[in-house]
């Protein structure tokens, strides 16, 4: 296979991409139930996986060539096909909407609620990835990973989830982020063939259809704009809060004794809701009456001249109970000194008794008396050695035999 298709090859193959066949059709009913199992299961894995074997890409590529070509029907066909695929998901995922019914749904379809600027250049990039892998067969590596990027199927789910359940806004914000996918790989399709082609750069700007694309493109700027400001400009304000947060939070460590010493600060938290914010100090105390009510207000004045809105200050305290005994102090010759004390090393338990291996460490004063040797046995058994003895032996008398 060539690095680069000819035209007339690439040709073909897209008019192979934009029919409406059994693969396509079996591949998107496959790819609507793992993504809308996958959202209802809140997984993210699983909707992956649906991305894999989404085939839309194929159609949205054949778009643009045919529109860089002017090839109306292909185009038609290639839209037909795609928008096929794209009712038969909203059906399969609101029908399993509606058998499931779920009332609240988890992050992965909050989270196609709300496209922005950012899903939009995303789908530009994907598109204009997956395109090259076409014509550049070098490239084929890639076409999972835009596969993943494109993401196409998995907002339309939502769509069909959300409408199922009647959330009308949720569902616009899933809707808008398919068409910013949509628009934006059909887009970077466009660009992608008008500089990798030489043949097609001169219908990039000519072709009415081409402009069409990239104009409803550049109208999706106003509304995700808007969510991308909303979005950076909630960042700032959280980030603008736990800095406050962490101000506060260290004041009361290292300038206070209410909360800094006198007791244990394991953690504050600042509820932004309330006017003036709420303050909540976690605490854990040895007395039980500490900190007392004065001592707080003295604290959230404290915090008020430091800060320019005012709080209030609520301390949650847990009275926790010190055991241990007193123990008189060290002398002075020994802190004088300087010296660290060894540490305690634990005696090593004796082995178990055998008096030819372990000889006793301080025998006793008063040996135990000698045992008197017995007969030798004489049925020829042998019998324990025994240690020489110190003293002459005592000889054993015995009577005659009778």
């Amino acid at each position: 296979m060539p690095a680069v298709l000819s035209t007339t090859a690439l040709g073909r193959q897209l008019e192979a991409d934009a029919r409406l066949d059994q693969e396509f059709v079996v591949l998107t009913a496959a790819a609507a139930l793992i993504a809308t199992l996958g959202l209802l299961a809140n997984s993210a894995a699983v909707v992956i996986g649906a991305m894999l074997i989404a085939p839309w890409i194929l159609p949205l590529r054949a778009t643009a060539f045919a529109i860089l070509r002017g090839r109306l029907p292909l185009a038609g066909q290639a839209l037909l096909t795609l928008g096929i695929g794209v009712v038969a998901t909203v059906l399969i995922s609101a029908l399993l909407g509606r058998i499931v019914g779920l009332a609240v749904f988890g992050s992965e379809v909050i989270g196609r609620t709300s496209p922005n600027l950012l899903d939009l250049g995303i789908a530009l990039v994907a598109g204009a990835i997956a395109t090259y892998a076409k014509v550049r067969t070098k490239a084929i590596s890639s076409l999972a990973g835009t596969a993943i990027a494109v993401a196409l199927v998995p907002p339309v789910c939502a769509l069909g989830l959300l409408l199922a359940v009647g959330q009308w806004q949720q569902a616009w914000g899933a809707g808008l982020l398919f068409a910013a996918n949509l628009l934006g790989i059909l887009s970077g399709a466009l660009i992608t063939l008008g500089i990798t082609r030489p043949e097609l750069r001169q219908r990039l700007l000519s072709s009415r259809l081409g402009l069409v694309s990239l104009l409803l493109t550049g109208l999706l700027l106003v509304p995700l704009s808007t969510s991308f400001l909303t979005l950076t400009s909630e960042a700032r304000r959280q980030a603008a809060l736990l800095r406050v947060e962490q101000a506060i939070d260290q004041s009361l460590r290292n300038e206070t004794i209410t909360l800094g010493q006198d007791s244990e600060l394991v953690g504050i938290t600042i509820d932004w809701a309330q006017n003036p914010p709420l303050i909540i100090a976690s605490v854990r105390v040895s007395k039980p009456n500490l900190p007392t009510p004065r001592q707080v207000a003295e604290v959230q004045d404290f915090i008020n001249s430091r800060q320019p809105y005012r709080y209030r200050l609520l301390v949650q305290r847990t009275s926790i109970d010190v055991i241990g005994p007193e123990t008189e102090p060290n002398p002075e010759s020994v802190r004088s000194e300087g010296t660290t004390p060894s540490p305690f090393v634990p005696p090593v338990p004796p082995l178990p008794n055998n008096p030819s291996t372990n000889p006793p460490k301080n025998p006793p004063s008063n040996p135990p008396k000698e045992p008197l040797p017995q007969a030798q046995p004489s049925d020829g058994a042998l019998s324990p050695q025994t240690s020489p003895q110190s003293s002459p032996r005592t000889p054993i008398r015995t009577a005659p035999a009778e």
